[in-house]
Parts: C-alpha cells; sequence; structure tokens
C-alpha cells in the first residue's frame, strides 16, 4: 500500500535554520584557527568562550537585516549579542574575532557548498535504494515474455526484467555521476578580497575544511567558482531525467489500449471526479513534470558560471531558489518512484497477450534471417517477408480475422521454410537465447 510521503530531512537543509548554523560554525572554526596559528591575537580561552556562548535565531537576525539589509552582517551583529554577555573582568568583546579577516564570500560560498554536499548525500542514498528496487525486480521478471517496441510499434520479443534492468544501470551510472558531482563541490574557500589571502592566512582556509570535510579550493576570486556548482545541478538533471525516463515508461505501459503495468491504486482511492472508472497515472505524470523544473534549473546553474572579474552576486538570487528547488523536487520523486516501483502492477497474460497481437509479425527478422540461409538474395527475401507483412498488417487496421503471419509464409510458394523451421522461428524464446548474458552482467550491480 502507498502512503503519503513526506521528506523532511532535504527540506531542513534548505531552511534558514540548517544555513545560520553552518555559519555559525565555520565563524567558530575560523577563531579557532585564528587562536590555534596565534598570529591574529585571538587567545584560545576566546576562542573556547566563543565557541561555547555563540548563538543566533532566526527571527532577531531577520529584524537586523530589515535595517542593515545585510544577512552576514545581520549574523554577526546577533552572534556578538550571545558572544560578548557576561564576560570575564577585564576582558574585551571576543566578538571582535568573529569574521576576522573574512569576507562575506568566505562565509557563504563555504556553507552553500557544505549544504550542497548535505543534499548530495540524501539524493545519493535515494539512488542506491531506487536501484536495488529496480535489480530486484529485474530478475523478478527475468522469465516474463512481453514485447519490445521501438517507435511505440511492436519489435520483438524481450523479457519484462529488461526493462527494469535497463533502469538499473541508468541509475547506476547516476549514482556515479553524482558521487563525481560531490567530490567536486565539497570544497571551501577562506581567502579574503579577490582571493588573495591578504588579511588571513591560508592555515584557516585548511583548518576549517578539514573539520567540515571539505577540500580548499586551490585559487579562489572571492567565489569559489560556479562551475563546480553547475556540475552538481547537471547531475541533478540527469538524474531527474532518469526518473522522467521510468515514469515515462509506467505511463505508457498503463494505457488502456496496452495496460502491461499500472502504478499502484490504492483501496478508496478515487480517479476522475467525471468518470469513476478512471486509474489515472497521475503519480508518473507528477513525476515527468517535476522533472522540467530540475531541468531547467541546470540552465540555471551555467548561466551562473559566468561572473564579472572576480565576483559579483547575480548567482546569489538564483541559487537560493534554483538549488533548493532541485534538491527537494528530486527528493521528492525519488519519494514516489520508490514505493510505485516495489508496488507496480503487473500484468503478465496481458503482457503475453501483447506479444501475439500483431498475429506474429514479430517475428519477421528470424523469417528473413531464415530465408537468406536458403540461398536467396537479402532483398527478395526482404520482398518475401514484406509482402506477407503488410497484408496481415492491414487485417489488423481494419479489424479483420484473417490468416496469421505464419499461415500467410506458408501459403506463400515463394517461401521455402519447412514447418519445423517456422515452429523455431515463430518461438519467442529464439530471440532470447543470450538473455542470460544480461543479467550475468546485471547482477555485479552493486548500490
Amino acid at each position: 500500500m502507498i502512503t503519503r510521503y513526506t521528506r523532511p530531512a532535504m527540506g531542513r537543509i534548505w531552511e534558514m535554520q540548517n544555513k545560520f548554523e553552518i555559519w555559525k560554525e565555520i565563524e567558530i572554526l575560523a577563531c579557532e584557527a585564528q587562536a590555534e596559528l596565534g598570529a591574529a591575537g585571538i587567545t584560545k580561552e576566546e576562542a573556547a568562550w566563543i565557541r561555547e556562548h555563540a548563538d543566533f535565531t532566526v527571527e532577531r537576525i531577520d529584524e537586523i537585516e530589515r535595517t542593515t539589509n545585510h544577512d552576514v552582517i545581520s549574523f554577526l551583529t546577533n552572534m556578538a549579542e550571545y558572544i560578548d554577555v557576561d564576560l570575564p573582568e577585564g576582558w574585551e568583546p571576543p566578538s571582535r574575532w568573529v569574521h576576522y579577516g573574512m569576507t562575506s564570500s568566505d562565509l557563504g560560498d563555504m556553507a552553500l557548498c557544505y549544504q550542497i554536499t548535505q543534499a548530495c548525500d540524501i539524493i545519493i542514498d535515494d539512488i542506491k535504494k531506487l536501484g536495488a528496487v529496480c535489480k530486484a525486480r529485474a530478475f523478478e521478471f527475468e522469465n516474463t515474455l512481453c514485447v519490445g517496441r521501438t517507435h511505440g510499434i511492436s519489435a520483438e520479443p524481450m523479457t519484462f526484467g529488461m526493462k527494469f534492468g535497463s533502469w538499473t544501470w541508468m541509475l547506476k551510472r547516476d549514482l556515479e555521476r553524482m558521487e563525481q558531482a560531490r567530490a567536486m563541490i565539497a570544497t571551501g574557500a577562506i581567502s579574503g578580497a579577490v582571493g588573495s589571502y591578504s588579511s588571513i592566512d591560508p592555515f584557516v582556509e585548511e583548518y576549517v575544511c578539514e573539520k567540515l570535510g571539505l577540500v580548499p579550493d586551490p585559487l579562489s576570486t572571492q567565489v569559489i567558482a560556479r562551475d563546480r556548482h553547475a556540475q552538481v545541478m547537471c547531475a541533478l538533471a540527469t538524474v531527474a531525467a532518469t526518473l522522467e525516463a521510468i515514469a515515462m515508461q509506467v505511463r505508457l505501459l498503463q494505457q488502456t489500449d496496452v495496460i502491461e503495468a499500472e502504478e499502484p491504486f490504492t483501496k478508496g482511492q478515487k480517479g476522475s471526479s467525471a468518470m469513476p472508472h478512471k486509474r489515472n497515472p497521475i503519480t508518473v505524470e507528477r513525476v515527468c513534470g517535476l522533472s522540467r523544473n530540475v531541468k531547467a534549473n541546470a540552465q540555471v546553474a551555467l548561466d551562473n558560471v559566468a561572473l564579472w572579474y572576480e565576483r559579483d552576486i547575480s548567482h546569489s538570487g538564483t541559487e537560493r531558489t534554483a538549488l533548493a528547488d532541485s534538491f527537494i523536487a528530486l527528493d521528492y520523486m525519488f519519494g514516489k518512484m520508490q514505493p510505485l516501483l516495489e508496488g507496480l502492477f503487473t500484468y503478465p497474460a496481458k503482457m503475453e497477450h501483447n506479444l501475439w497481437r500483431t498475429k506474429g509479425l514479430i517475428f519477421s527478422s528470424k523469417v528473413i534471417l531464415a530465408l537468406v540461409q536458403t540461398g536467396i538474395t537479402r532483398e527478395d527475401a526482404y520482398v518475401i517477408v514484406q509482402r506477407n507483412a503488410m497484408k496481415v498488417w492491414e487485417d489488423i487496421q481494419n479489424a479483420v480475422d484473417g490468416p496469421t503471419y505464419r499461415e500467410r509464409l506458408e501459403a506463400d510458394p515463394d517461401c521455402a521454410l519447412s514447418a519445423d523451421q517456422l515452429d523455431e522461428i515463430f518461438d519467442p524464446w529464439a530471440f532470447l537465447t543470450r538473455k542470460d548474458a544480461i543479467f550475468k552482467r546485471l547482477e555485479s550491480v552493486e548500490f
């Protein structure tokens, strides 16, 4: 049974509370690094005081920002209100060391990269879970015959497990892309204005990055270059495209004229308000729609790569919406697709029916090969195969109960194939003698 899925973990990453928590930790770590370095003047006692007393509230930061119109300054002001209270006698305000030698991008960019790694971890876990589902179902349907379609037209026999197997490999590649993107974005920078370390020692950057599990950017120009962010967003877009491809398949398989599979329809669920018989593929349609948002946001990220000189903030506003929207939407899509594929309604009997729906036309490729083996040219064989196939096709379209494709071939004097040969040709499993090689490869996939 499919229940309503909520995805609070991803949402919390993009809440202001989490962002400011990361800001606070970066600032504290920077103070501790300065104290460790012993160059700026901050003592280890002051750094310890800052760690113990630093705090903030989102409401207070918002209140201050209404005056300052600067989020970082508002955050630092609020932090100072907590740090500089009830100080030991003779102490100067320890808050003066917070943000020492740093610029706003040092704080914001490192925190954003850290947020993205948090979000990437959730998507990576999502991919692993859905990939495992697809792999398991691939082997479940390894020997379930169905017709393969190209251009939407019946082509040759395959097994339904091959569909799940294909999705498994797509998700495996998505996993690799997301892991590569996470490694690329796990970067930090505390290099000051234009990235020259003019007022801060690179040791501070190295110290903070190590504590957060990030790698120092080798040359930041006050901002961390946005090609890193673009790689993440393109990876998200590709994952979204994968989910869209899977969802599209389910939509097609659920069409009334096909109905080989169907998204779960739960007890008490309603379809159309006007037509009570309807069982619409609303979940997979929703996934297909949301993929458009994620794919479109990749273009936003690509446009953000080009900034004026060493830095501007044209990227800032778009990132605040595009990144959160893409991660949240994609995580939501996984939250829908995993239970859907776990509980996908499948109809093997209808698959079998559709396999023979074209009265044997799907065996034409084997017929032409067999005719070539009798010694005639491929061109002559094609004429025989197509001539009989088109007569069957016309009967199907006109709802005429005419001869099957095999029967027409048997009646054609130019078709020099024996009954035993036709028996072998018109066996759907003859197309799948090498199926085991496909599923042997699938066994090696790990999530």
